[in-house]
């Protein structure tokens, strides 16, 4: 396979720059720069040289002798001082010795085609660098170590299983088999679903850990949304004004609460809108709703309005996480809470101290954070276990029915998805089980 070469730290000014080589002239490239003997693992300290014979920069260089290399092939590193220039010039004399401009996430599928990853591997090293959550970086660390991979494993095995038993059923239909085994293979099949379904559900709740959960401010206008958001964000962000309507359209930011990241949006005051402009801001305002994982309802007034009732029976249209916040307490308003049965309830006043609420959320978001459950961490993930899921659901039917061959049809589709997530699937696997798994006197 070709070698090649890429710059692996980002460009501009820095105290190291990493230019990777890999393949199988990697070594030999990397000598030629150095003019030394290269020992695998063993840091060395060398001048560098460009194929004219002058000095680019000194660096270290550590060499993976294949098959103990992220990629499974050789590799050579070069660590090098930083900037853009000197890391240039090295990754030219790499050029000019036969190694080709690596493509994006060149070296990361050849690590996957050479079986030093699996798919799921890949995909967490993609999202690891991407994310700014600490509780993020975390989950990924456990699954670039191969923890959704096991669990991937675990339902394929059980699928397998399921499979060689049909197989047993069909092709020795004529032996005396235990009658219990349908029943079996039932019970096997709840048991699956039901794991795939768990993570399904916690990979919903827990998809703002990669990306930041989103928490939507509403409330009627004036009520305090604006001046909540600067509080949280800890300067003038939104214009605060005792205008109505002072807020058109959504307002996001980032921040950091605890260990979470949230994308935070400020929305227009809901009420019947007076022009088209601010009926889109309010239109928006509904949506950011929907969207959200957290919702912040912000009242303030024992006189509930037209406009209070209206956000009410918003938030009973979705199944959100809803804070209610009662806000402007410094001006010791009494507040009927029987008319927010059922949410959580905080006191705050947005001018002061928001300590409450930035603590409530704190915990809340917590809870998302479930021990030991298997989180999806892209789109491609959830449709393999949600076709799973589905070629589950029809197979029963053939189950029960005792058209096994269907059946066996449908779980092989089952097996072909959510081996997707990981590797693919091998029929042979399942003649290897069911030779190995039964002692039938053939």
């Amino acid at each position: 396979m070709n070698t090649i070469a890429a710059i692996a730290t980002p460009n501009g000014v820095g105290a190291i720059s990493i230019i990777r080589l890999s393949g199988d002239n990697a070594l030999d490239i990397a000598e030629k720069i150095t003019k030394k003997s290269l020992t695998p693992r063993v840091a060395t300290l060398s001048k560098l040289y460009d194929k004219n014979g002058d000095l680019i920069d000194i660096g270290i260089v550590i060499y993976f002798k294949a098959p103990n290399s992220f990629t499974g092939e050789d590799i050579v590193e070069f660590q090098c001082h930083g900037g853009i220039a000197v890391s240039r010039l090295v990754l030219e004399a790499m050029f000019g010795y036969g190694a080709d401009a690596a493509n994006p996430g060149e070296f990361t599928k050849r690590a996957y085609l050479n079986g030093k990853i699996d798919a799921s591997q890949a995909e967490a090293i993609a999202k690891l660098i991407e994310t700014r959550s600490k509780e993020g970086a975390k989950l990924l660390s456990k699954q670039l170590e191969g923890d959704l991979g096991k669990f991937v494993e675990e339902v394929r095995e059980k699928l397998i299983e399921i499979m060689a038993y049909t197989e047993v059923f069909i092709d020795y239909a004529e032996e005396d088999l235990p009658q219990s085994l349908g029943h079996e293979i039932k019970t096997r099949l709840d048991n699956i679903k039901s794991l795939l379904l768990k993570t399904l559900e916690a990979s919903k709740r827990r998809e703002g850990m990669l990306s930041g959960y989103k928490v939507a401010i509403i409330g009627k206008p004036n009520v305090g949304k604006s001046s909540i958001l600067n509080a949280l964000l800890n300067r003038q962000r939104a214009i605060v004004s005792d205008i109505a309507g002072t807020t058109r359209d959504t307002i996001e930011e980032d921040i950091q609460i605890g260990a979470h990241l949230i994308r935070i949006v400020d929305t227009a005051g809901i009420r019947e809108a007076s022009d088209e402009i601010e009926k889109i801001g309010v239109k928006r305002s509904k949506e950011a709703v929907e969207s959200a994982d957290v919702v912040l309802a912000v009242f303030e007034s024992d006189d509930f309005s037209k406009e209070d009732e209206e956000i009410l029976s918003i938030l009973k249209n979705y199944d959100k996480d809803v804070l209610v916040v009662l806000n402007k307490v410094d001006k010791g308003i009494k507040i009927d809470k029987s008319r927010f049965k059922g949410y959580d309830i905080v006191k705050i006043s947005a001018k002061e101290d928001v300590t409450p609420l930035v603590e409530k959320l704190k915990e809340l978001l917590d809870c998302y954070h479930g021990e030991n459950e298997h989180v999806l961490i892209s789109n491609r993930q959830i449709n393999a276990v949600k076709n799973a899921l589905e070629y589950i659901k029809n197979s029963e039917e053939f189950l029960q029915t005792g058209e096994l061959e269907l059946f066996s049809y449908h779980i092989q589709d089952a097996i072909k998805s959510v081996s997707q997530i990981t590797k693919p699937f091998e029929y042979d696997e399942m003649l290897d089980k069911m030779f190995g798994s039964f002692c039938v006197g053939k």
